[in-house]
């Protein structure tokens, strides 16, 4: 009986099973984006949700962590008589690590628990239910346009970020501490390699992918909460669980595809 398993075990135990329900979740959505009819006005809502939304959020973070990386980098590259390359320092440092990972975790705050929370809400209120009486696939309504949305907008506002990370860096460099702005940009174009693209953008796809596939699993099996809060304690702490445990997936998986894209 599972009485006699250790508790460590059992612990394990769940959290496979819940892994299991959590991909074939996935592996249902990413059916249902394959297989028409599509709806372009579900896919255009959760874009500008996911996308416009976040914006001005993308643009100011952007904009003071470029700021702090020149500034910081500046220093440090003063005391070894290397500041011509702190243009190639910021744009490897925005376009390999920071600027993915860092998109990513302010998506994950704003998006990713307002659309946990607003689909724990339909749960709690048998909304899901009511939609599937009226024979409409919850997978095709909810949660096909989410995961395409974000899919489609996480690289799109972590190109923004660099961007505005670079100008940011770019500021301080230049205009502060007097860089030439000519070796600013050419260091960053003699250094700035396909593969540094390549291994940002890839992140950013993964990341979008992640954020939203974790918001709304834990939305919509709301029921299987193992402490068994259903109402609106149950919808606050399967938010919080999906803010931190996309927050761990970002991280561990920017570590995996570092590793294998070297």
């Amino acid at each position: 009986m599972n009485t006699n398993k250790p508790q460590i075990l059992l612990s394990i135990e769940s959290a496979l099973v819940r892994l299991g329900i959590g991909g074939l979740f996935l592996f249902e959505t990413i059916i249902i984006i394959v297989l028409p009819p599509y709806s372009l006005k579900s896919l255009i809502k959760q874009v500008a949700f996911i996308g416009a939304r976040s914006l001005s959020v993308i643009v100011i973070a952007g904009l003071f962590v470029g700021m702090v990386i020149a500034l910081q980098f500046h220093d440090t590259l003063v005391r070894f008589g290397s500041v011509s390359l702190l243009g190639s320092a910021v744009g490897l440092s925005l376009i390999r690590e920071l600027g993915p990972v860092l998109t990513a975790l302010m998506i994950t705050g704003r998006a990713g628990s307002a659309m946990c929370a607003e689909i724990g809400i339909m749960r709690v209120d048998n909304q899901i239910d009511a939609l599937e009486c009226m024979a409409i696939d919850p997978y095709r309504y909810l949660f096909a346009p989410r995961i395409l949305a974000g899919i489609i907008c996480v690289p799109i506002l972590t190109t923004i970020f660099i961007l505005v990370g670079i100008f940011g860096g770019y500021f301080v460099g230049v205009v502060l501490f007097g860089v030439n702005p000519g070796s600013y940009f050419q260091g960053m174009s003699d250094t700035v390699l396909n593969r540094d693209l390549f291994m940002g953008f890839s992140k950013s796809l993964v990341f979008g992918l992640l954020i939203v596939w974790i918001a709304c699993d834990k939305g919509f099996h709301l029921h299987l909460d193992k402490h068994g809060a259903f109402g609106s304690e149950g919808v606050s702490r399967i938010t919080t669980e999906a803010v931190v445990l996309s927050s761990i997936a970002i991280l561990f998986t920017d570590y995996l595809l570092s590793a294998l894209i070297l």
